[in-house]
């Protein structure tokens, strides 16, 4: 896969961030849609640590991107955008947030155990299946098994979804269990939200009501530490907002119109 994917016309004033971690590639629909206005840089992150994504964005931003960039970030994507605008403030506009994890260890408690609840009996056992697979040492193909584990929760994340498939041409079971267990411990120590104070661009959530991450776990944290901060919740809509059939096309608008305030005139269509 070529790494970084580009996607429009120079100059690349807009990034897009993968979830995951370790779901190689899956903004590329968001990428595509956004490439008819704008250039879009969309970063493959293979590092196994935070440190090392951080490292990879940056490489990405300076050598193929018109720094500074709006980085628009989905999931993971979103709280890596959040930890590299805080320590790479020079080099975003403005952050945008799609479908965030969340900030604080509380707000995280029952994601799962929504996740599992909105599947039926026999995907709520597969689920299990898979879940101890992946804590088994001896277990092989642990990419798979991720990948199917992640077609289950993207299932139980969407509320009305035109499709399922996340475009994803690549899922690492490696990088996700290295750099989530960081992001995990990030979380719990505080040290996430604690970033906040150094993010000096705009930072906006876009949030679906039916996403099993709490709003309130972006929201309220995120409008307390966060200087220039909105947060906008559409309906009838999960995790994936571009996968959404009642809410992808107020989804693209948001993003354009964002696009639209942040950059230069003479580049928006």
């Amino acid at each position: 896969m070529q790494n970084p994917r580009i996607h429009g016309k120079p100059p690349l004033r807009v990034a897009v961030l993968h979830g995951g971690p370790g779901a190689l590639g899956g903004m590329a629909p968001v990428a595509r849609e956004l490439a008819a206005g704008h250039g879009v840089l969309e970063p493959i992150q293979r590092a196994d640590s935070i440190a090392g994504q951080v490292e990879e964005l940056r490489g990405a931003i300076v050598d193929r991107g018109s720094p500074p960039l709006v980085l628009i970030g989905s999931s993971w994507g979103a709280m890596l955008g959040f930890i590299f605008s805080a320590r790479h403030p020079e080099l975003v506009r403005k952050l945008i947030l799609v479908g965030s994890g969340v900030y604080e260890e509380a707000s995280a408690a029952r994601i799962q155990e929504t996740r599992v609840s909105r599947l039926s009996h026999e995907e709520q056992q597969l689920a299990e299946t898979l879940a101890e697979t992946l804590d088994d040492p001896a277990a092989s193909d642990k990419d798979r098994v991720l990948a199917r584990l992640g077609g289950l929760m993207t299932k139980a994340d969407a509320y009305d979804p035109a499709a399922l498939d996340t475009e994803a041409p690549e899922c690492s079971f490696p990088i996700h269990r290295a750099v989530w267990s960081e992001a995990q411990e990030l979380r719990r120590s505080g040290e996430l939200l604690g970033l906040a104070p150094q993010i000096r661009c705009p930072v906006v959530a876009i949030h679906g009501d039916y996403d099993p991450h709490p709003a309130e776990g972006i929201q309220s944290p995120l409008s307390s530490a966060v200087n220039d901060f909105r947060f906008i919740l559409l309906k009838n809509c999960g995790h994936l907002p571009w996968i959404e059939r009642q809410a992808k096309d107020e989804f693209f608008a948001l993003l354009r119109r964002e696009l639209q305030e942040s950059l230069p005139r003479t580049e928006c269509p």
